[in-house]
């Protein structure tokens, strides 16, 4: 999961309820002191949330960008019901059409979804593509997670549907059980990690879990929607969940212009933020011309 550097909201930030045809979302948003250049609507991943995207919203604001980043239905202070249909892919790319529409006005709007969140935005743009200015792909890939993390994930949903009302213990098994997810050294991080786990609807981690598992490879298929929609690639230099060779091959595919962080793995938005709101704010300048590498 990822881990925010900080807690603590930028001057230019502020957190409220962003009220949408399809419900209210928490969101944060910071907004430039001057002139907005353009909006950019970011969408967390599984066990996620708009926490994961504090780090960027400082250097994102500074560049001229209005940045507004979204709790999911379902996700963390969000909330969400406790039935498994609305947190299908669909449903959520629905939700993510829903905010764009809420945002209005401060110029076009700059689409991303960090990991999961890859996978809804890209059914989003499917659906329908007219709403966004870009699509930034966020440490996601063409379909499913990787081996490893599909049998890590199966454990995990298998939990959930056994014990789902039990979501304190989950957590506590789920710490016990992978020695790699070392805890913060931070207690108030500690605290926000785990109360966020509580604050997120089993349904839409079992949901959204089983996706993660068995989503198809959908590239082909966004790229015939979206032809000239600019794009970027975006990730660590490694990554746990999908192969970093798989997302060099997905940039070519889309013809999506490719930045790898150096440094980074699966959360580049929280491990070197100020690199990755670079790159960002690089891209959205001028989507046609970004491809480093």
């Amino acid at each position: 999961m990822s881990k925010p550097p900080t807690l603590t909201l930028p001057p230019s930030a502020r957190a409220y309820r962003l009220s949408t045809a399809r419900g209210e979302f928490a969101v944060h948003e910071a907004v430039p002191g001057g002139p907005v250049r353009a909006t950019a609507l970011l969408v967390p991943g599984y066990t996620g949330s708009k926490e994961d995207f504090i780090g960027l919203l400082g250097p994102l604001s500074a560049a001229g960008y209005r940045v507004v980043a979204v709790d999911g239905r379902g996700q963390h202070e969000s909330g969400g019901p406790r039935t498994e249909a609305p947190y299908a892919l669909e449903e959520l790319a629905r939700d993510v059409l829903a905010q764009t529409a809420a945002l209005g006005g401060a110029g076009p709007v700059h689409l991303l979804g960090h990991s999961l969140g890859g996978l809804v935005v890209r059914a989003a743009v499917v659906r329908d593509p007219a709403p966004w200015a870009s699509l930034t792909l966020l440490s996601s890939g063409p379909g499913a997670v990787c081996a490893d993390q599909r049998d890590r994930t199966k454990l995990l949903v298998s939990a959930l549907e056994a014990m789902g009302d039990d979501m304190p213990g989950i957590w506590a098994a789920m710490r016990a059980m992978d020695p790699r997810d070392t805890p913060p050294d931070s207690p108030e991080l500690a605290a926000f990690l785990r109360e966020r786990w509580l604050g997120t609807v089993p349904e839409q981690l079992i949901v959204t879990g089983r996706a993660l598992i068995g989503e198809p490879d959908r590239i082909d298929e966004l790229a015939a929607a979206a032809p000239g929609l600019a794009k970027l690639v975006l990730s660590g230099e490694s990554d746990p969940v999908w192969p970093v060779s798989d997302m060099d091959a997905m940039a070519r595919r889309l013809g999506a212009a490719r930045v790898v962080v150096p440094g980074t793995e699966h959360s580049p938005n929280a491990e070197d933020p100020a690199a990755t709101a670079a790159a960002l704010a690089g891209f959205w300048a001028s989507p046609d011309d970004s491809d480093t590498r």
